[in-house]
């Protein structure tokens, strides 16, 4: 091997055993997450409402809770803040008495059938033990054409995906840092129209193309596009500040901690205790949450969602500023020699 060869291969040697190693890294990474946090869900402290002043519904819940932690009961001030908890997605059911004695139980099978069919299995046992009658009514009912409501959790999974996706393929053509405010301007804007496109396609094929929902396609568009664009932001900023190399804590961030933490496969009740509160802050959690709220329930459930995903969209925004200030400018007068 002549002394040019040499060189080569000491070049190459190790950059690629890096890439291989960090690849090696994810791809063991991946396999902890899922498997650790998906194989086999326990749940606990499923939040069930009770009205505070409803004794016979409080006291059934009170049994059960000394039986078993997989139900928590959430107490509030009367039935319409109960009711209401349950249209925000504060508990994924009420439990109340009604004036023959009985018992009626409220589900919202959309915040998580999984959720709401242990709640009716653990409550109908404990008012068969308690010898009261139980009726069961599914105020939010998740829609037929999603039984097992994983759409929004897939759907959600493709914005987040078309994000980072965009984001990296503009790093790989046109340098991971822009080299000057201009193009970091013109990279947003083209992410920023890359969004909006995405958002629509995604509300267009689970409404008319599939027919999943025929409602609130506008909200769910719009979802889609804070979704995207917060997404490629975060991905924008990391790759702006670490290069290609940054692409690796991408996929850490947005697909194997954010796709087992988003609650959308299993609800958060069902998962590691290090996992149970990601999806308040991830991006395919807070994306999730507010495709539900989009086509199921009360917008105020969506106040926290938005608020995440656009603080996600702001900060990546100016650190991908900021990595053009510094890392572009750097990169500059390298390029133009």
């Amino acid at each position: 091997m002549d002394e040019a060869s040499e060189v080569r291969v000491r070049d190459w040697l190790p950059r690629t055993v890096g890439l291989l190693l960090g690849t090696l890294a994810l791809a063991t990474a991946f396999i902890a997450a899922y498997v650790g946090a998906l194989h086999q869900p326990k749940p606990r402290d499923v939040p069930v409402g009770v009205a505070a002043a409803d004794r016979p519904a409080r006291a059934v819940l009170a049994a059960v809770r000394d039986r078993t932690n997989k139900i928590k009961a959430i107490g509030y001030d009367d039935t319409g803040a109960a009711d209401d908890g349950l249209t925000s997605r504060e508990v994924y059911a009420v439990l109340g008495s009604t004036p023959d004695g009985g018992l009626v139980l409220t589900t919202a099978s959309a915040g998580a059938p999984a959720a709401t069919d242990l709640v009716v299995q653990v409550l109908t046992a404990a008012a068969q033990q308690a010898r009261l009658p139980l009726r069961v009514t599914d105020e939010v009912p998740v829609a037929s054409t999603d039984p097992r409501g994983l759409v929004p959790f897939y759907l959600a999974i493709g914005y987040v995906l078309g994000g980072y996706l965009a984001s990296t393929a503009l790093g790989i053509s046109l340098g991971t840092a822009p080299r000057s405010l201009r193009r970091a301007g013109l990279r947003i804007g083209a992410l920023a129209v890359y969004s909006v496109v995405l958002g629509i396609i995604g509300a267009v094929i689970v409404g008319p193309v599939l027919d999943v929902w025929n409602h609130d396609l506008p909200a769910i568009a719009g979802t889609g596009v804070l979704a995207a664009f917060a997404a490629a932001m975060v991905a924008a900023a990391i790759q702006g500040w670490l290069g290609v190399l940054g692409t690796g804590l991408v996929i850490l961030l947005l697909v194997v901690l954010g796709n087992p933490g988003s609650g959308g496969i299993y609800a958060p009740e069902f998962l590691p205790t290090w996992l149970r509160g990601m999806h308040r802050w991830n991006v395919p959690g807070l994306t999730t949450d507010l495709i539900k709220s989009a086509v199921y329930f009360d917008r105020r459930s969506a106040a926290w969602s938005i608020t995440g995903l656009a603080l996600w969209s702001v900060v990546g925004l100016v650190a991908l500023i900021a990595a053009a200030l510094v890392r572009g400018s750097r990169a500059t007068p390298r390029a133009s020699r």
